[in-house]
Parts: structure tokens; sequence; C-alpha cells
């Protein structure tokens, strides 16, 4: 499987204060034709993020229309989000169809940490929280920071897959953040299993946003960000499950190397993955975590 990218499909227009920079994110609702309702995490200058979207023609790669306030703030003082919301999947509990998210809290003279909420996407695609409480937070399997959330429903289980920090520094100046798992039959409450993806320290050690397409129940594909600790800025690499075995250890996405020059030269990290008229797609975000905005990759086989 290699990635063909497309190019850039939008950058931050700067519409509203509490979408003053970054498209980062990205998570797509289809609308109609070729049209998606893309949703994404934009900053104050603060650096408080909210969610934003932007409707666009992903054949002709065009905008159709774009939405000038965000259509979801942090939250207030004293909240599981109240500085910030990094958005996740998409995943539907009967009929209802909810977005993860990752909320930020930034403690007075302490380091950041994320737990985990859901809204619900409504009919006219606006969102709204489901619960002041988050769904997955921290404890002792997972005490210092969790993030990025991707849900899918797998037969009669709801799978969780998520970040998980368990050390600010592991020597080399880079965190060791890796990718869980998690179950539940409700979408809801959560039963925490362990470790997912094979990391190590200097080579893929700094993990987030795990995207994930299935071709049946037991062979999964997983693409993420990741950093080596080396240095390096995030890059998209993969791992894959097949047959109800492990996953397998990472390796670079095809395809999905930097670029020589432009928006993506950088870095190239927040990935999800969806499907539309027979083809894989990947929105992915570029330099400075998504302050260039997202572009548009198609898998062939």
């Amino acid at each position: 499987m290699r990635w063909r990218k497309l190019g850039l499909l939008y950058e931050c227009p700067g519409l509203h204060p509490k979408l003053s920079t970054h498209v980062a994110n990205c998570v797509p609702v289809f609308v109609g034709d070729d049209t998606f309702r893309i949703y994404f995490n934009a900053r104050d200058k603060q650096n408080r993020s909210s969610v934003g979207a932007v409707d666009i023609d992903i054949i002709a790669r065009k905008v159709v229309a774009e939405i000038p306030q965000p259509v979801f703030e942090y939250g207030p003082s004293g909240s599981f989000f109240e500085h910030g919301v990094s958005i996740g999947s998409l995943y539907s509990v009967e009929g209802i169809t909810y977005l993860s998210f990752m909320g930020w809290q930034v403690p007075e003279g302490g380091h950041w940490f994320g737990e985990v909420g859901r809204l619900i996407v409504n009919t006219d695609l606006s969102l709204s929280l489901d619960s002041k409480e988050p769904m997955l937070g921290l404890d002792k399997a997972d005490p210092i920071s969790i993030s990025y959330p991707w849900i899918q429903k797998i037969c009669d289980t709801y799978h969780m897959w998520y970040g998980s920090t368990s050390t600010w520094d592991s020597g080399n100046g880079e965190m060791v953040h890796t990718l869980k798992h998690a179950i539940s039959s409700d979408g809801w409450s959560w039963e925490k299993t362990g470790g997912a993806i094979p990391h190590e320290i200097g080579v893929a050690q700094a993990f987030s946003r795990p995207t994930i397409l299935a071709d049946s129940d037991d062979n999964l594909t997983m693409w993420f960000s990741y950093r080596s600790g080396s240095g390096e800025h995030y890059r998209i690499g993969q791992s894959q499950k097949k047959g109800g075995g492990p996953w397998s250890n990472v390796i670079p996405a095809p395809g999905l190397t930097t670029s020589a020059d432009g928006w993506d030269s950088d870095m190239v990290e927040y990935p999800y993955v969806f499907l539309h008229s027979g083809e894989v797609y990947m929105l992915y975000n570029g330099n400075g975590y998504g302050e260039s905005g997202f572009g548009l990759a198609v898998l062939e086989n």
C-alpha cells in the first residue's frame, strides 16, 4: 500500500478570534455528492483550541463553504477541556453519532495533560457536549496524560485506541507516549486492555492520533503520527494486525514522507483515513502541527 499526495486543501483563514491559527486534527463527515464537512482544531492567541469547520469538495479539491465561527469551543474554568479540545474520531451508538476528543488541562505551575470525552454530532452537523465528565480519564493504568482517541465498532464490541504518557522525558529529551487499547459494550464505559503498537526508544516512542482501516474484523491497518526521539519532527507511520495476531512493528507510511519544500516539508502528522466512491483517502497536517494547513492523499493499491 502506497499513498499519493494530492496537495494542500485548506489553510486557516483566521475568520474568528478563537480560530486564529492552525487547522489540525481533521475529521470528515459526508454531506453529499463529493462534499464533506471537515471539522478541525484551530487556536486562539493563547493556544487554546476550539473546533472549526469547512465544507470541501474533495474531488475538485475546492472549498464549498467556510463556517465563520467555532462549532464547539473549549470549556469553562474547572472543566476537563478548559484549555482546549482536540478531536479524535466519529462513531455511532444506537443511531447517535459521536465525535471523540481529547480535553486539555494546564494546571498552574504544572505540566499539561489530557483526558478523553465526546461530543454529539447533531443532524444539522452542529456539535454539543455529551457529558461534563470525561469518558476515559486518568487512573493507575494511565496516571499522567491520555490523548487522541480512535473508536471503532468491530462485531458487537467498541474498540478505542488512544495515546498514553508514561514519562515526559525518557532521557533523550522526548516523552514516551504510546498507543493503548480499551474495549466497551456501550461506547461510553471502557475497560483498558493495555498496550497496542510496539514502541522503541530512539526509534518510535512518541505516538499521536491513530486512524484505522479494516478490511475484515481480524485485519486492521493503523496509521498515526510518531517521533523517534532523535530530534525529528512528526512523521506518519503504520502498523498492521492480521488474523487476530499482534500489531506489527512501526514502519514509515509509504508515500507520506515530508516534501522537498512547501507546506509539509518539515513534518507530516495527524492522519485521518476515510472512504469515498471506492477510494481510500487520508486527511493529514503538515508543518507546525497544522499551522500550515491540511492536505489530502489517496491510497494506491
